[in-house]
């Protein structure tokens, strides 16, 4: 086990290049070229932490490609995401030795910054499994709250679709609606995610997109009366085919580009997308309302683990052809 202020060999997974179009394995490479000394300098506010859990997210595609991005990670260096450490050692006030922290971090096992470069919070809530805050309690959770909750704003009874179903965000809001007492159908693109949705999550329906040759027909038939909420996770045709099942006065959150946009005007629909960061001020809400839910079993939270960073990349890639089943996590180390 390696001690304070000992130098170590610390692995990373760089970025060669900028990348185009979807990310590939070989676009990164794990490397252990780099060292690093487990102690934060005298006098510095920096904070030394070793990574445990990192967040595999679609939106880490857009540091890797523009390079105009205010997150755009340039080449050669490790490429950056959303995930969980715990603190070694503190030259900040607000973190000390054994503190878990959720925030941006770098793709590598330890990582020495300032919390003005890549801002953390601690962790209050122990209790529950670490990697829980890179879905349910992290980003993902946030995006499902504030997508149903505040900008779908549903009510009892109403007919909701999700897409991607079956991916971090989509098992939340789904398991959301149930419990507000909604009419649930998700689509996912394979058998396997399906049966997760009806089985374990408990949607009323679910069908596979890919089986579809008609997406506004299959539509039809599990909303014979119309969708009253539509949270988008895939835009494109299935976007196009929602809005044509819409109900007047629906509500769409997390779009993206699409065709029959005249429907919005014909039935009033409220199309909105939004920043998860704008709404920080709602997290201690939110855990308020999934701890309960987490504790009493009335939200289950799937995950696929990948083990070790070295892993990492073909994790990251994963996501781009839905390999993965729930909330992509890579494992750098037990806490």
């Amino acid at each position: 086990m390696a001690s304070l202020g000992q130098e170590m060999r610390n692995k990373q997974v760089i970025l060669r290049g900028y990348v185009t179009g979807f990310p590939k394995e070989s676009d990164m490479c794990v490397t252990t070229t780099s060292t690093i000394k487990l102690k934060v300098p005298e006098g510095s506010n920096a904070v030394l932490v070793k990574n445990l859990y990192l967040s595999c997210d679609p939106s880490q595609r857009a540091r890797m490609t523009n390079y105009e991005s205010p997150f755009f990670v340039p080449s050669s260096l490790p490429i950056r995401g959303y995930g969980v450490a715990k603190v070694l050692d503190s030259g900040n006030p607000n973190f000390k030795e054994g503190d878990f922290v959720r925030g941006q971090t770098r793709w590598e096992e330890y990582s020495l910054t300032t919390t003005t470069e890549e801002p953390r919070t601690k962790i209050e809530r122990t209790d529950v499994p670490l990697s829980y805050y890179t879905g349910i309690l992290g980003m993902p959770g946030m995006t499902a709250y504030v997508g149903f909750y505040e900008v779908c704003s549903p009510k009892k009874g109403e007919y909701v679709f999700i897409s991607a179903a079956a991916a971090a965000v989509g098992q939340l809001v789904g398991q959301f609606a149930k419990l507000l007492g909604c009419y649930v159908v998700g689509s996912a693109g394979s058998k396997e995610k399906v049966d997760l949705l009806k089985n374990k999550f408990q949607f009323d329906h679910a069908f596979n997109y890919k089986e579809e040759p008609d997406l506004n027909a299959a539509l039809k038939r599990y909303f014979p009366q119309g969708i009253d909420i539509y949270f988008e996770n895939v835009g494109g045709k299935m976007l196009d085919a929602v809005l044509l099942n819409m109900r007047i006065g629906g509500r769409i959150s997390y779009p993206e580009g699409v065709h029959n946009l005249l429907q919005l005007i014909a039935k009033r629909i409220r199309m909105e997308g939004f920043l998860v960061p704008n709404y920080d001020h709602l997290y201690p809400k939110i855990l308020e309302l999934i701890l309960p839910y987490i504790k009493e079993g009335k939200v289950t939270y799937v995950e696929d683990i990948a083990e070790g960073l070295e892993s990492g990349p073909a994790a990251l890639v994963g996501l781009f052809t839905s390999r993965n089943v729930g909330k992509q996590v890579v494992v750098v180390a037990q806490e």
